[in-house]
């Protein structure tokens, strides 16, 4: 039987997108209002942008460009739309990169994933994440709020605290990384203190490999789901179940629509191909229009409608990081170089730069998918390749469909022994 958080997740897929697209124009003309996306979609007709199509047009701004963009106008880079002092919270995470809270409702949108992860209304869960200057823990919190859920304010840190906690307080949920709660589980093996009350858990911030999510079921927290999330946005997707099968993939969030595209450059890839997470978001106080999150993924095309009674688009999780620059002979080579190679050669339907060899003595080969490798001229495109990276490099043509679907534009397979 369905059990999903609102209506909303049950949707037609025809009629989410049909309002996604209707409130785009007013997503845009909200932004612009704001000094920095006023500068970013200074040439763009709000009232133009209804549709996928006419998003793609738009500039990529990316998440390694707002430490730039702060420095220029503090403290978001003119990119928000609500006035500093009318926040909730202001928060600060390495690099320094600041991230706003607006004084709405679950404001980060983590009443969904906490949904599907089996919170409910009259739980207690101990939350595990940080409450020092970053805001996954207030993320928590307001998920567990909308849903009417108490929270332990554990935080990081303190493992035995930690034990003792759940110990006396028997919560149902631990929230947090999942390394963390293994600690915390070693930790409570270690003091001979009963914590068999946390059957539930929802992870984020780490890799959740299969064997750690085996290790949790087998000392009795069966029922542990991811969540991906940023600072800049809140929930992105979750993971879903169906009793006790869990769906496949990652389900999106309402408020976002999801591109992936070709690392170093804004162009969508096919649905199913591993590309960078490029991200539209409804938020009223820190709208975000294609921010590239720097993140590998790819749309889940081959799996079934999930019992889960969720209809949205799912993608198979974090893949990986897009930036993939690297450093050839003194000089940086960067994805969107490779990109622009690939675009001044119509004929070169995909490419991977792979970089060989050993420090100060590499080779760089542009593997390059063509209709037809064994005509293929290759005189021009070691041309652009040296204009364009100031460095040499060979040309390898394959068949269409030759090269892997992993994402990456530049394969650093060099020796460093």
């Amino acid at each position: 039987m369905a059990d999903t958080f609102d209506s909303l997740e049950a949707r037609p897929p025809e009629q989410r997108e049909r309002e996604l697209m209707a409130r785009l124009p007013q997503l845009v003309a909200r932004a612009k209002a704001a000094a920095g996306w006023s500068r970013i979609l200074k040439d763009v007709n709000a009232a133009d942008i209804n549709s996928r199509a006419a998003l793609a047009t738009l500039p990529v701004t990316r998440k390694s460009d707002l430490h730039a963009l702060q420095d220029q106008q503090a403290p978001f880079g003119g990119l928000n739309t609500t006035p500093v002092g009318q926040l909730a919270r202001v928060y600060m995470s390495p690099g320094p990169i600041f991230d706003p809270e607006g004084r709405g409702a679950d404001w980060w949108r983590f009443a969904r994933p906490m949904y599907a992860a089996g919170v409910r209304a009259g739980g207690l869960m101990q939350n595990c994440f940080s409450y020092h200057f970053t805001p996954a823990a207030f993320m928590v919190e307001g998920g567990a709020a909308r849903i009417g859920c108490a929270v332990i304010p554990a935080g990081s840190g303190q493992t035995e605290m930690q034990v003792q906690a759940i110990h006396a307080l028997r919560p149902d949920t631990y929230v947090g990384t999942p390394s963390f709660l293994k600690i915390i589980i070693e930790k409570a093996q270690e003091m001979g203190v009963d914590i068999s009350s946390i059957k539930r858990a929802l992870v984020s911030a780490e890799a959740l490999p299969e064997s750690l999510r085996a290790w949790f079921a087998e000392h009795g927290v069966a029922r542990v789901l991811q969540v991906y999330a940023s600072a800049d946005i809140g929930s992105i997707a979750y993971e879903t179940r169906s009793g006790d099968v869990r769906d496949p993939g990652m389900v999106l969030d309402e408020e976002v629509i999801l591109e992936i595209v070709r690392p170093g450059s804004g162009e969508p890839v096919v649905a199913g191909e591993v590309g960078e997470v490029v991200l539209t978001v409804f938020n009223p106080d820190y709208p975000l229009i294609r921010f590239a999150t720097g993140d590998l993924s790819a749309i889940l095309t081959d799996a079934p409608p999930s019992p889960c009674g969720r209809t949205n688009t799912r993608i198979r999780g974090w893949l990986g990081r897009a930036d993939q620059t690297t450093k050839v002979r003194g000089m940086f080579v960067h994805p969107s170089q490779v990109h622009d190679i690939a675009r001044r050669h119509p004929e070169i339907l995909k490419a991977r730069l792979v970089v060989s060899g050993q420090i100060a003595q590499e080779a760089m080969t542009l593997h390059c998918e063509v209709a037809d490798p064994a005509s293929a001229s290759g005189a021009d495109i070691v041309e652009s390749i040296r204009k364009l990276t100031k460095l040499r490099g060979e040309v390898r043509f394959v068949a269409p469909g030759t090269l892997p679907n992993d994402g990456k534009v530049i394969a650093d397979v060099r020796d460093y022994q």
